[in-house]
């Protein structure tokens, strides 16, 4: 089952959605607002897209709200913070299984498609 991480308010996220549902792909969407991941999911998605730095959105209006933006946490903090505030996030994180995209990637996303349809 394909997952979409995201908020309703995220264009790339309402994109990600409209890219399986024109393929006729059900999906799991998942609210960041109102649904974190886990540890183990944010540690597996982590894994697939190359560490937590690749999951922390630094430009996101969410981290000058918090005051992170002259920050510059290590792995181990930057995983507390978005398992503490979600919205910290990139989104939208699409995720098959132990495979993940963060972000606009059409590609990968076109792969997961064909996986779920078998071809």
């Amino acid at each position: 089952m394909i997952q979409i991480f995201g908020t309703a308010k995220c264009k790339t996220t309402r994109a990600a959605q409209r890219f399986f549902a024109d393929r006729r792909i059900k999906v799991q969407v998942v609210e960041l607002r109102e649904k974190g991941l886990s540890r183990g999911e944010l540690n597996s998605v982590a894994r697939a897209v190359g560490g937590m730095r690749a999951l922390y959105d630094a430009d996101s209006p969410r981290v000058k709200e918090r005051g992170l933006q002259y920050s510059d946490p290590g792995d181990a903090r930057l995983a507390e913070l978005l398992l503490e505030d979600a919205l910290l996030l990139r989104t939208p994180i699409v995720r098959d299984g132990q495979r993940a995209a963060v972000g606009p990637a059409e590609a990968v996303w076109k792969a997961f498609a064909d996986a779920a349809k078998g071809g």
